[in-house]
């Protein structure tokens, strides 16, 4: 029996019952149980499996729990072997118990596999303890068997919250890095580069905010946000009740992955379109659009009534987050700067988008 499945015998000990146990004192008159009454409601009360089993591993008892637990019935199971309970791949590991068994060693706890009526397996923990008769030689052994399925897969959800928030928060650190180190070479004065810094990372916050709230309610799910959502989330601090700024269109699942880039995307563009595009003017009006169809997402950003546009000047933040998107989630970004304003194209493989 494998060690790593073992637990410390100190905190499971063994219950070795003999004969001379389930007689000791006999009834005590007054209208107590006899012991052996008390061990029968017992067992039959347990909601764990409870079967022994003679040396040869033939099934001696088989409680209510244990019917449950394998489907077998009381009848079907007492008087066959323990072989009908154990997968092919586990039979070496039953051989090391019985050995165990026969030495009169306690054989411990073990997390492990069984086979149900069915044919299906499982995940189980296993006590066993030996029982011996009146001249103090092992005849047999009890076996404990409690459903572990739900915690293993509590546990691996578990692992794989933890590996997800790792992978994440590993992204927003490379993500604040780079904010930084771009901002840094295209801002002007250092209090520039501090008010840019802080807007960006105040949306990627909003992004955040919103996945740890979905996480909240509905458990883990990678496809955590909708794109009309994210899309109103960044652009909140633009909205007015003029009514300036419309979004609308095919709503879509937006996967952990993409709602970092996206964001940094919209709010680049948003603070474009406040600086210098059609949210700087008081007749500018910014419409965006998604529509989905295909294999494509795509998101329209349409800017109206604002100044001309203008694409003179260094490549920016923006030139290079856009690199960075179209690497990234493998996104077409096409501009169109027509003479009412900017007409932005964004298409996003649906798959991507969503992972």
């Amino acid at each position: 029996m494998s060690s790593e499945h073992e637990v410390a015998q100190k905190d499971h000990p063994s219950v070795e019952v003999t004969a001379r146990d389930l007689r000791r004192n006999g009834s005590n008159g007054g209208g107590t149980p006899d012991p052996r009454d008390w061990l029968a409601a017992l067992i039959k009360g347990s909601d764990d499996a409870i079967v022994s089993r003679n040396l040869d591993g033939i099934i001696q008892s088989w409680n209510g729990g244990a019917t449950r637990l394998f489907g077998y019935s009381a009848d079907e199971a007492i008087g066959k072997s323990i072989a009908i309970l154990i997968p092919n791949d586990r039979l070496k590991e039953e051989s090391m118990i019985l050995a165990r068994i026969e030495c009169g060693t306690y054989a411990g706890r073990l997390e492990t596999k069984r086979r149900r009526k069915d044919g299906s397996l499982v995940d189980i923990s296993l006590t066993i303890s030996v029982i011996r008769n009146d001249d103090g030689d092992v005849v047999g052994a009890s076996m404990i068997a409690r459903d572990i399925t739900e915690r293993l897969m509590a546990l691996a959800q578990q692992r794989l919250f933890m590996g997800e928030m790792h992978h994440r928060v590993k992204n927003l650190f490379a993500l604040a890095t780079a904010i930084v180190s771009i901002s840094a070479r295209s801002s002007g004065s250092g209090t520039d580069v501090i008010d840019d810094i802080r807007a960006r990372l105040s949306s990627l916050a909003r992004a955040h905010d919103m996945t740890m709230a979905d996480q909240s309610h509905h458990g883990w799910n990678r496809q955590i946000s909708s794109l009309l959502t994210l899309i109103g989330r960044i652009l909140d601090p633009y909205i007015a009740a003029d009514g300036r700024v419309a979004i609308g269109g095919d709503d879509c699942d937006v996967g952990a992955k993409a709602i970092p880039y996206l964001s940094l995307l919209l709010h680049e563009l948003a603070t474009n379109a406040a600086k210098f595009g059609s949210l700087s003017a008081g007749s500018g009006r910014l419409d965006v659009s998604v529509a989905t169809g295909g294999s494509l997402v795509r998101l329209t950003w349409r800017e109206t009534g604002g100044p001309a546009p203008s694409t003179a000047g260094p490549e920016g933040f923006g030139s290079r987050l856009e690199r960075s998107v179209t690497r990234a989630l493998n996104t077409t970004i096409e501009r169109d700067w027509r003479p009412t304003g900017l007409v932005a194209t964004i298409a996003i493989p649906q798959a991507v988008l969503t992972a």
